[in-house]
């Protein structure tokens, strides 16, 4: 596994790849996988990894904390960082370049260009994290034009994140025209529920037992929406039990439509996602499931 920081040996690299002999790669694969990520990988990761090269035959992995989606106050200076021991998973996962930029090598001396999706960057957690999905948007703009995958992979746990990444690809014409680019991996979680997260390193060990009750109360409010009972007091509901489990502040615990975010008051004739941001301790969880079809993944 080659690993790179800066620009041109990137470009090398990727064009070698590309060029080189596929025959130990059968099959109809594209050449080329992107899983970008900010480190402190975990299993949930290192799925994202195992599905890209399900679907490549060649898997970059980028690492970068990303100083633009952080905004005052937050985690930037003690979100983890742990290059050495990242390196060492993905090698062992068969990965072929770990792009590992430094903050100059993404926003070079001089940066003033930001990609803003509008709409769907407004709520949930764009409304408490004010300019976030402008540096998500960013950012991955950035790693695409970078590594020029043939599809990328995101996971559904940030949910928000992937509609806007999907909405921006379609708009930015990054998407292939007969092929889904952008890939969402179902959420990897703990035993107990837990959705895996760097941040759950935040957690203290109390906090760690009391976190799978978001997760519980969020399938149980899935389930009642779905039978039929009013969001409006399901919601009602699922917020007092999350704060009861523990959680100290809830951001919010909406229904929305999965493709656009628009809130929803009933279910809609389409795909909708429950979705609850709450803060235990340090850690501020997110987390969402589908409501309806049978699926409350």
């Amino acid at each position: 596994m080659q690993i790179l920081t800066a620009l041109e040996p990137l470009r090398t690299a990727l064009a070698t790849l590309k060029s080189g002999d596929n025959s130990n790669h059968p099959g109809d694969r594209p050449p080329l996988a992107l899983v970008p990520t900010m480190g402190a990988l975990h299993e949930g990761h290192l799925t994202l990894v195992r599905e890209a090269k399900r679907r490549a035959a060649h898997v970059v992995v980028s690492i970068f904390v990303n100083p633009r989606q952080f905004g005052p106050g937050e985690d930037l200076a003690t979100y983890p960082r742990q290059l050495e021991a990242d390196a060492a998973l993905l090698e062992a996962e068969g990965v072929d370049v770990l792009w590992a930029p430094t903050v100059e090598a993404i926003y070079p001396r001089g940066y003033a260009t930001t990609v803003q999706v509008g709409g769907l960057d407004a709520v949930l957690c764009g409304a408490a994290r004010p300019g976030h999905f402008d540096g998500v948007a960013t950012v991955v703009t950035k790693l695409f034009n970078q590594v020029q995958p043939d599809v990328a992979l995101f996971g559904e746990k940030d949910w928000q994140q992937l509609a806007i990444i999907r909405r921006m690809a379609r708009d930015l014409d990054l998407t292939h025209p007969h092929a889904d680019r952008i890939v969402g991996v179902p959420t990897v979680r703990e035993a107990d529920g837990l959705a895996m997260s760097s941040r759950n390193k935040y957690l203290t060990a109390e906090e760690r037992t009391a976190a799978p009750a978001m997760n519980r109360a969020m399938r149980a409010a899935a389930a009642q929406i779905a039978a039929g009972e009013p969001v409006a007091d399901v919601l009602a509901v699922l917020r007092d039990t999350v704060l009861a489990a523990g959680f100290h502040r809830v951001d919010y615990a909406d229904l929305r439509d999965a493709e656009t975010l628009e809130a929803l008051t009933v279910p809609g004739p389409g795909p909708a996602r429950l979705l609850v941001a709450a803060h235990l301790g340090k850690a501020r969880l997110i987390d969402n499931v589908a409501v309806g079809g049978g699926q409350t993944c």
